[in-house]
């Protein structure tokens, strides 16, 4: 995709959103169902049926995905388009990308076991691999924009309101 087409589309959103700026607000959603016959939670992901369940370190199989992992992949993939949609943008040309996330876990604190050790990662780190022969100040700009306007970067850098229920069906 070319950066004037990029543009073309997105030009009457904000177009839109600047005129009605509560349009722009849109509630997301994930459902999953809770498996009666293992440790593990059946989720939409839109696709398909992704199965996630507990993590070798806490007595999982590994035959289910780690919700550790799926937010480390939902980081990597939201992390990648908005670097790709940057760099269109900016008309920076990527031959060739890598995006990499890691994120280090005490699972003591997931387990109960030390209650001073966090549950959750402790660090997360977003790598940024490309294949580029833009200046070193246009590739400065890109992670500054990449990280600006990855929704999942900033939801983890800046931790949104969080509630949550217990209802009985």
């Amino acid at each position: 995709m070319e950066s004037n087409e990029l543009r073309a589309l997105q030009a009457p959103l904000k177009d839109q959103y600047r005129a009605a700026p509560e349009s722009a607000v849109i509630t997301l959603k994930a459902q999953g169902t809770l498996d009666d016959q293992h440790i593990a939670c059946k989720v939409e992901t839109g696709r398909a049926i992704a199965i996630a369940g507990l993590h070798p370190a806490t007595g999982g199989t590994g035959a289910e995905l780690c919700s550790g992992d799926m937010l480390l992949e939902a980081l990597v993939a939201c992390a990648g388009v908005t670097l790709k949609a940057v760099a269109t943008a900016l008309e920076i040309e990527l031959r060739h990308g890598v995006v990499k996330a890691e994120g280090d876990l005490d699972f003591r604190g997931t387990l109960g076991v030390d209650k001073a050790a966090p549950v959750g990662f402790r660090a997360i780190r977003l790598n940024f691999e490309v294949d580029t022969d833009a200046p070193q100040e246009k590739v400065d700009q890109l992670l500054k924009l990449a990280e600006r306007y990855c929704v999942v970067y900033q939801t983890l850098n800046h931790r949104p309101e969080l509630s949550s229920t217990l209802s009985r069906t």
